[in-house]
């Protein structure tokens, strides 16, 4: 997989980045890749593919059916290792590397989670509106626009990945809402994703708090550490 590095979406990656909408801080990622494998990809490609040659035949269930297509299919397994590989890439901090078809959900089409996107990024649409720099025009019309211009809308299938709240960055402490979507352009082979979550401002506070705490503790410690072996030394 490889990262596509497009103006708009970097633009848009940007502001996404922390938005503070009130109680609640937006984080959102929009990242475009091209669906070429390399190295550790490659790796995973023929992990699958021997785990799906060891389920049985082609008529078993499990196979002949999945979110992504019936496995028993090479490009049906393409695309689940797609749509793996862009969380490894985008959440280096987890592995998703044991997600298999089933934590994964088509939807209907653009239209239904256009909807659902647009509902939460209302409030940070008026943020949009007052920051210099990216008010020229509404977020909304600037977001899909960005995203038809990368990925050809018309021509995707559209993927969710469905978190367990645990294990991924959508568990995490004091989120309030999220969702995640996988654009997947199979004729162009390219891949774009766009996920928020909605985070409890209080949360968020309380965490950066935690933090420097934690790190202004080692550092004492680091600082003791050295003060003890320069005074054994000077004994």
């Amino acid at each position: 997989m490889k990262f596509l590095d497009i103006a708009p979406l970097s633009r848009l990656n940007s502001f996404l980045d922390s938005v503070d909408v009130g109680d609640l801080i937006v984080k959102g990622d929009l990242e475009a890749y091209s669906c070429k494998l390399a190295g550790l990809d490659k790796k995973l490609s023929r992990s699958l593919e021997e785990e799906v040659a060891g389920s049985g035949s082609p008529s078993c269930l499990s196979l002949s059916k999945s979110p992504v297509g019936p496995l028993h299919e090479t490009s049906s397994r393409k695309t689940l290792v797609y749509l793996i590989l862009t969380l490894n890439h985008i959440y280096p901090d987890y592995d998703f590397s044991l997600l298999r078809a089933h934590h994964f959900k088509k939807e209907d089409g653009v239209s239904t989670i256009e909807e659902t996107i647009d509902a939460h990024l209302v409030e940070a649409s008026k943020v949009w509106e007052t920051t210099p720099g990216f008010g020229e025009e509404p977020l909304l019309d600037c977001l899909w626009s960005s995203i038809d211009e990368a990925i050809a809308l018309k021509e995707c299938d559209v993927y969710s990945y469905k978190s367990d709240m645990e294990s991924d960055p959508f568990g995490e402490k004091g989120s309030v809402w999220s969702f995640n979507y996988f654009f997947y352009n199979r004729k162009a082979k390219r891949i774009l994703y766009f996920s928020c979550r909605g985070l409890s401002k209080t949360a968020v506070e309380l965490s950066v708090t935690t933090d420097y705490k934690y790190n202004t503790d080692d550092e004492g410690e680091e600082v003791d550490a050295a003060t003890s072996m320069a005074n054994e030394m000077d004994l």
